[in-house]
């Protein structure tokens, strides 16, 4: 490959801040009911996933929560849907207050999730792989009762490897076909990214998750890519030599997520649809959001269960999310109004 055809592949930037927040304090942030504010965009896979986290493991009154506008400006992620444009409790319009508050001198991207310091106002991290894995381990004494073990110790190993696959071939894949300039940019990522699912699509067909026989680390990784791949990806991105709703075993696993306390109430089709056609100009120019698919299959019987599997293992679970975290439900999503 030349180096014409290199400098066209998408290549996503490291983070930035990776501090961690440890139960003990060692990292200088330690663990504390109602110190940090986790800030998500509802429209990215990455927050999504801390969002799944924080539900399953009853965390909502330790780790509170600010949502930003679907809708980028040059200023990136900003807080339009609160009263006066800014969160009520960081007082900040855009999360980058939060970057220049930690480090006055940065001058890098604005991304989804991260863990602000309230008193402070400075973010802690923007390290979205640690930061579910974070609250996995280290915020355990603030765990609900019943919280499900989501990175079980015995299993790490075998988590962490599919967990490498699935960023490299889908979670990230879909973003190096979907930004990809030139033709064989695009074929390197969406190629790869099928034979990965093929892959897993076999996995699936014999076990109803990806490690174990309990929702993991793993499954929240995947499934936040899942959830958005009919409805944006395999259009806005070219993802398109098959669609989910066409892998049976993908299809029936991802349903299966979706239908399970924790997962599909964290999930607004409305602010992943309008974001992605909206603010990504270069792929769609005109913004036009597309009305489909149809989002009610995702509540269509998936028949999982004869797999066997406990999907919360010993645990339970979660109650139902706080009335001010509730999403736009699928009627809305799916009209065109979306």
């Amino acid at each position: 490959m030349t180096d014409t055809e290199k400098s066209d592949e998408y290549v996503r930037s490291p983070n930035a801040f990776t501090d961690r927040i440890t139960a003990d304090g060692s990292s200088g942030w330690p663990v504390e009911p109602g110190r940090y504010r986790l800030v998500v965009s509802l429209a990215c896979p990455w927050a999504s996933r801390a969002l799944v986290v924080r539900r399953l493991l009853g965390l909502e009154s330790a780790l509170s929560l600010a949502v930003t506008d679907p809708i980028q400006d040059e200023r990136s992620w900003r807080f339009t849907l609160d009263p006066d444009d800014r969160d009520p409790v960081l007082g900040i319009r855009f999360l980058s207050e939060a970057y220049l508050a930690r480090d006055p001198d940065y001058d890098g991207g604005v991304s989804v999730p991260v863990i602000v310091d309230v008193p402070s106002g400075k973010l802690v991290t923007n390290d979205y792989p640690e930061i579910t894995l974070n609250l996995e381990t280290e915020w355990t004494a603030l765990h609900r009762p019943g919280a499900p073990d989501l990175y079980p110790e015995h299993l790490r190993a075998e988590i962490d490897a599919i967990n490498e696959d699935v960023f490299r071939d889908v979670n990230n894949g879909v973003y190096r076909a979907g930004f990809a300039e030139s033709q064989p940019a695009y074929e390197k990522a969406v190629y790869p990214l099928f034979a990965r699912l093929d892959e897993l699509e076999r996995r699936l067909q014999r076990q109803r998750y990806l490690v174990g026989d309990t929702i993991t680390e793993a499954d929240i990784r995947l499934f936040t890519t899942l959830v958005r791949f009919d409805a944006v990806y395999h259009g806005h991105f070219k993802c398109n030599i098959r669609k989910l709703a066409e892998m049976p075993a993908l299809w029936a696993y991802a349903r299966d997520l979706y239908q399970t306390p924790g997962f599909g109430d964290t999930v607004d089709f409305d602010h992943i649809k309008r974001h992605y056609y909206q603010v990504h100009r270069t792929i769609n120019p005109t913004g036009i959001v597309a009305v489909g698919p149809d989002l009610r299959q995702w509540l269509t019987p998936h028949g999982r269960e004869t797999l066997g599997g406990r999907p919360f293992g010993d645990g339970t679970p979660p109650g139902p999310p706080p009335a001010d975290e509730t999403v736009t439900p699928l009627e809305v999503a799916g009209s065109t109004a979306a």
